[in-house]
């Protein structure tokens, strides 16, 4: 290897070519605020100089904030600065950012004036938490509005000094030094650029550590398969704090794409910008959902808004109910999968031409597998434990279940200060990701249920994950999760907690007959619960966990 061959890699290469090759094009929308690129790249240096004079490198800084432009340019200016970003789940409770902050031992934390109820939060339960110094980031979406977002950021500065030290990200910036730029790269490429925490549904949030070349290549990846380009406009709804909204804000930035911000994901807001021509956007099934059951939605035109529309879903596999609706309204779905601890995405559902002949419900049921590995991924493989420990593929019949290994340079680099946890991920050379499903004879994995999901009853192997997709195959269910309770007979029986569809009236009796046409009797659950919502994480996983707890209420209350 010689230097004449060899450059590090890093997303931050991304910004200073683009604000290089095209310094006037839009870069970031947010409300009325505008950046070009240049200001773009001005604006991440300005905050990387004003950092750099405050941590040390390696140090982690924290960011409590929604999807707005200081978090984007954030996911720059961090690591510009030789720091490590810890972007923080914007609905995660006061002593859960405690456990974080002081888990990565966070030198800074940035935090939306629209939380700082949070934060004062975190600072009555004590702690090194907190001692850890807040900057305050304005509530403004226009730049006609900032002076007022200004004041009340300033009056939550003054109101929380009690609580320690605290300044405005103005103040912030105003402090930064003079000098020459800093150098948009690293010396080496495995260095961490960002720490990432899982969602904790089963216990303590680990922490994933993403290094600058992962954050590179999977950039690439999803610039490459979302089709990203200088035509780009991608609305910000899936959370920048998840996966650093896998590793987009690069993707979009390295073709010069436009930004699109958006504080909070409500229907009326994300319609108003696809018809404003908005190209691009990624979510859990849930943003479908609420796209395909708004009242505003219209089939997208050429006259309805300015470009086609692209939904790259994940999170859970998505029904084929709502991809055959979306497809209704011209919008293209992709169905990706991964894991916090694979930079997000790692397969996807690779449309093959041959499905154009199929039915409707084929072609969405085919679309709502998780595919092959994408382009910066290895194939993924179904496995079994071996009789010497080694891993063994499974049948690629389609009904052989096994679980879900990956590797390669979408692999995180290991769980923060938590080696055996990640010796025992990465046990056989591959990374585990709990998950459960099968390998189709066409290569295609598809998944069936996490490992503890799995309903046993009366010794058959039930998938929660098939049985959902029976039930929300009914043109009434918007949503749908399948939990196992305990049984005296079966040992276990799925029960469903169901979201029906805006005005419906649909019966239990109705939809367990619907589910009986399309699956085995035995996998039909016996009890139908209807509810308004599920309880989910913000990155669109329904927590289980939530539901059994009320399953065993209820059980009890019937004794």
């Amino acid at each position: 290897m010689h230097a004449a061959n060899h450059t590090p890699l890093s997303p931050l290469r991304f910004l200073e070519r683009s604000a290089a090759v095209l310094p006037d094009k839009t870069a970031i929308e947010h409300g009325a605020r505008r950046y070009t690129y240049a200001e773009f790249g001005a604006e991440a240096q300005r905050l990387a100089k004003a950092l750099a004079a405050r941590i040390k490198p390696g140090d982690r800084v924290a960011f409590l904030a929604p999807n707005v432009p200081e978090l984007l340019i954030a996911h720059f200016a961090v690591p510009l600065a030789g720091g490590v970003l810890v972007a923080l789940n914007t609905r995660l409770a006061a002593h859960e950012v405690k456990y974080i902050l002081e888990h990565s031992e966070a030198a800074l934390l940035f935090a939306d004036a629209e939380l700082l109820a949070t934060v004062d939060g975190v600072a009555d339960l004590g702690g090194a938490a907190a001692e850890v110094p807040v900057i305050v980031v304005p509530d403004s979406e226009a730049r006609d509005a900032a002076p007022t977002g200004a004041r009340e950021a300033s009056g939550a500065v003054v109101r929380g000094a009690e609580h320690g030290q605290r300044e405005l990200y103005a103040d912030l910036l105003t402090g930064a030094p003079d000098g020459p730029d800093l150098v948009w790269g690293v010396d080496d490429e495995q260095t961490p650029i960002t720490l990432n925490y899982t969602s904790g549904t089963t216990g303590k949030p680990k922490g994933v550590l993403y290094s600058h070349r992962g954050a590179y290549l999977n950039a690439l990846g999803e610039s490459h398969h979302q089709g990203f380009d200088g035509d780009t406009r991608y609305l910000w709804t899936l959370p920048m704090f998840h996966c650093n909204g896998w590793c987009t804000p690069w993707a979009v930035t390295a073709a010069a794409g436009t930004h699109v911000c958006l504080r909070a994901v409500r229907a009326d807001a994300v319609w108003a910008a696809l018809d404003d021509g908005v190209t691009h956007l990624c979510g859990a099934p849930t943003v479908c959902s609420i796209i395909a059951d708004a009242e505003q939605a219209h089939t997208l035109t050429a006259q309805g808004a300015a470009a086609p529309l692209k939904i790259t879903t994940a999170g859970a596999p998505p029904s084929p109910t709502i991809i055959r609706r979306l497809s209704d309204l011209g919008v293209t779905v992709v169905h990706v999968y991964g894991l916090t601890e694979v930079y997000g995405p790692y397969t996807i559902c690779e449309y093959q031409p041959a499905w154009d002949s199929l039915s409707a419900d084929e072609r969405a049921a085919k679309l709502s597998r998780q595919g092959v590995g994408m382009v910066q991924a290895e194939t993924a493989r179904i496995v079994e434990i071996g009789t010497v420990g080694d891993l063994v593929d499974v049948p690629a019949d389609g009904e052989a279940i096994g679980e879900i290994v990956l590797r390669g340079n979408n692999v995180m680099l290991g769980y923060y200060r938590d080696p055996e946890a990640t010796e025992r991920a990465f046990a056989g050379g591959w990374f585990h990701t709990g998950d459960l499903g099968v390998m189709h004879p066409d290569g295609y994995i598809q998944l069936k249920d996490r490992a503890k999901d799995i309903v046993i009853s009366g010794g058959e192997n039930i998938s929660t994950i098939e049985v959902e997709q029976a039930i929300v195959s009914h043109p009434d269910v918007l949503d749908v999760a399948v939990i196992g309770v305990p049984d005296e007979r079966w040992g276990e029986r799925p029960v469903a907690f169901v979201v029906r569809a805006r005005a419906s009236d649909l019966a239990a009796e109705e939809l367990a007959a619907h589910v009986r046409g399309l699956i085995a009797g035995f996998k039909v659950p016996r009890e139908i619960h209807f509810t308004d919502e599920l309880p989910k994480t913000s990155t669109g996983k329904t927590l289980k966990h939530e539901l059994r707890a009320l399953a065993a209420l209820a059980a009890e209350g019937a004794r």
